[in-house]
């Protein structure tokens, strides 16, 4: 049973923060993405170990999920005539598509939700930007304020051309505002996972850049499987947690796209689910309670799944087991046809929060009194403490660009 806890709400932040010494934060990728170091975490018990022995560490005929979204380069550079430069931070679509995937598929024109830096220098008039390996134009026009961001019409020439492509062409590669230095070139290989396939996020699924070809082929040796799912990661990510207490927090809403197969496949899984990445993590959390709210609610056919931040921890009634709520959503598919759920999320993991789905966890080490540590503590529990002091002290390297954790629950149940 999971009913509203005051406690939950009241989780003071300064409890989970931690002095990350500047010099710990990683700047560049290392040469070989698979070289990275895997700290691993066992029932409190901490084990140093290099990434490429990653499958030695998880259980036989464990199931392993990954994010497969592409980041897109979504900061665009313009500059006025007067010389002054403006920076538009490209966060997500509002017309004609709010659908993220859609919308960086259209031709022109786009208008998206955007920050822009500098924008005291941009009272009016149009930006351009030429490309000057093609005859690419891309044209900016401030439409208004919006919350603490800005609308920006976009059109572009040739307008037969997708957003996604002209921002490959013209955009810069969106590092996470902790990398002081400014994109370069080899960014967009280094800052994009090897299994990325749909474009839409504003930043990478971290834990899945360590994974190669190598790396893939010693989990199939372990008779490891694997699958993917789609969330697409926005800016929200890295928002700070500025109040005193959790509860006073609004969460992020991110959407994602799961296949039919996927859902039946983690039905069927009688052995370990291992999460990569905390996005990975939202997303399979995420579907548990989907079901559980489509079960109990029963909304409107043509209503968008959407799953509100506190969902969980409002719920009072007995937990139905994970094969329930999934089988729920299949249903769900079947009644309308498709192969794709497609919704979105704003579901935020607190310590108390009583997982579903995932068993083990494999991620980056992540910012102090951010929403990333509090979901890697309601996971690992108290030992996330030792484990990041550990950290520190074996000079391991910190955040996007850094090295690896894996977590497992101290008490796993399979079954469901």
């Amino acid at each position: 049973m999971c009913s509203q806890k005051p406690d939950v709400f009241r989780i003071p932040m300064h409890a989970y923060t931690y002095a990350l010494p500047e010099e710990r934060i990683a700047a560049y990728p290392l040469q070989k993405r698979d070289s990275s170091k895997l700290l691993v975490c066992r029932e409190n018990r901490i084990h140093d170990a290099m990434f490429t022995d990653l499958h030695n560490h998880l259980p036989p005929r464990a199931l392993m999920v990954f994010n497969n979204t592409r980041v897109v380069q979504a900061r665009l550079e313009f500059y006025k005539e007067t010389g002054a430069r403006i920076e538009i931070f490209c966060l997500h679509p509002k017309e004609p598509f709010i659908d993220v995937h859609i919308a960086l598929g259209s031709p022109s024109p786009s208008r998206w939700y955007c920050l822009v830096g500098n924008a005291k220098k941009w009272k009016s008039g149009s930006l351009v930007i030429r490309h000057p390996g093609n005859d690419y134009v891309l044209t900016a026009v401030n439409a208004g304020r919006m919350e603490d961001g800005y609308l920006i019409d976009f059109h572009w020439k040739p307008d037969n051309l997708s957003f996604a492509e002209v921002l490959e062409a013209i955009g810069k590669t969106p590092l996470p505002p902790y990398i002081t230095r400014e994109a370069e070139a080899g960014d967009k290989a280094t800052y994009q996972t090897v299994f990325a396939r749909h474009e839409g996020s504003v930043a990478a699924p971290t834990a899945g850049l360590h994974f190669t070809d190598r790396v893939f082929d010693n989990l199939k040796k372990r008779d490891i499987t694997t699958e993917f799912v789609t969330l697409h990661v926005g800016a929200g990510t890295f928002k700070p947690v500025t109040s005193e207490t959790i509860g006073q927090h609004a969460m992020h809403a991110e959407q994602f796209s799961v296949h039919y197969d996927v859902i039946h496949k983690l039905i069927e899984q009688k052995e370990a689910v291992v999460a990569v990445g905390t996005t990975g993590m939202r997303t399979l959390e995420s579907l548990y309670w989907l079901g559980i709210q489509l079960k109990e609610e029963r909304p409107p056919e043509a209503r968008p799944l959407f799953l509100p931040q506190w969902f969980p921890y409002h719920y009072k009634k007995p937990l139905p087991g994970k094969q329930e709520a999934l089988g729920e959503l299949l249903r769900w598919m079947d009644r309308h046809k498709t192969e794709r759920l497609q919704g979105e999320t704003a579901l935020i993991i607190v310590p108390g929060y009583p997982f579903r789905v995932t068993d083990a966890l494999v991620t980056n080490f992540h910012q102090p009194g951010s929403t990333l540590l509090l979901l890697v503590a309601a996971f690992a529990g108290d030992a996330w403490k030792n484990v990041y002091q550990h950290a520190i002290d074996q000079q391991y390297r910190f955040l996007s660009y850094g090295d690896s954790c894996l977590f497992f629950k101290e008490k796993k149940s399979y079954n469901g």
